[in-house]
């Protein structure tokens, strides 16, 4: 585990600390709602500001013009730039480990797994009962694959994916690539780390040439007994309930959130940062720019009440 002190952890970002111990120790960057006394977390969108004000973090990066009161703070002109460069330090990049051979001699096999030719298997990752992997599948270092599972030809689960027992997953998808996150910088884009991970549940299928990417920090998850067609992006941070449907070419943006029996019909899509209610319905091309009630049906960009969007399309195609 990596740690620093506020102060060292201030001079390296070039800030100025303020209301904080200079002594405090900090071992991991997290969002406000899970940081705790050890934790580095950040404001850099000032709608979140009430949020924040309840936040436990050890310290939280922010601009000077926050307002944040008496809470620890480090002061930044760039307080995103300032995460993902707290990211790198209290976060580093694991080293691969590889070896010689295509199945780590760490990694843990249980009784009556069927492994096909060229698969590979990283450090550390257990392999539950019954589970096959066909040819060419590989799966990275800290992973967790339970029983009676399938995964079909060229599936790659990167470093620290969990699978439940009894998933299915089909050709070319990737589990755990990184998010898309850039903070622009002088001119320059940097990279945000991505140090989350892939939750899948008990039951899930995914689809052929799908992609579910890792966020910045906490699990990218897809809820027991949901199912996600071909072709579909989850982007960092997406959050389904149980029983969802995605269905073909569905891209969600990072954070989206649902709840139970939630359907995406095909091409649908989601903004970022929202969450759709229990049992609703966004129909194919939809896509919703703000939450979803639960058990709403919503149509068209920027989604609206099924029946609104029907009734607009009729006016729109009325002869004149």
């Amino acid at each position: 585990m990596t740690t620093m002190t506020a102060q060292e952890l201030a001079d390296t970002l070039g800030g100025t600390l303020v209301h904080c111990p200079p002594d405090r120790l900090l071992t991991e960057v997290l969002g406000v709602e899970e940081a705790g006394p050890t934790s580095v977390s950040f404001l850099s969108n000032p709608k979140y500001a009430a949020k924040v004000r309840g936040c436990r973090a050890g310290v939280i990066l922010a601009s000077p013009k926050a307002g944040l009161g008496e809470l620890p703070q480090i002061h930044l002109d760039h307080p995103y730039f300032g995460f993902a460069r707290a990211l790198e330090l209290l976060h580093p990049e694991p080293v691969p480990e590889f070896c010689t051979e295509p199945i780590h001699p760490s990694a843990a096999l249980g009784a009556g797994c069927r492994i096909g030719a060229l698969c590979s298997i990283g450090a550390r990752t257990v392999v539950g009962a019954r589970t096959i992997l066909h040819p060419g599948v590989h799966v990275a270092e800290d992973c967790v694959i339970g029983e009676d599972c399938e995964l079909f030809p060229g599936v790659v689960l990167y470093r620290r994916s969990r699978l439940g027992d009894r998933v299915r997953i089909h050709a070319n998808t990737v589990l755990g690539a990184d998010g898309f996150g850039y903070v622009l910088v002088d001119g320059q884009h940097h990279k945000i780390p991505q140090t989350g991970w892939i939750e899948v549940g008990d039951d899930v299928e995914i689809g052929a040439c799908t992609t579910l990417d890792r966020g910045a920090f906490g699990a990218t998850r897809i809820g027991k007994g949901t199912k996600v067609d071909n072709q579909c992006q989850l982007a960092h941070g997406t959050r389904t309930g149980e029983h969802c449907i995605i269905c073909a070419q569905t891209g969600l943006a990072g954070s989206t959130t649902m709840g139970d029996y939630v359907t995406f019909a095909g091409r649908a899509g989601s903004t970022g940062h929202l969450h759709v209610g229990s049992r609703a319905v966004v129909t194919a091309c939809g896509v919703p720019a703000k939450d979803v009630p639960e058990g709403a049906m919503v149509s068209g960009y920027p989604a609206r009440p099924h029946r609104e969007w029907l009734a607009a399309q009729a006016r729109l195609n009325k002869p004149r």
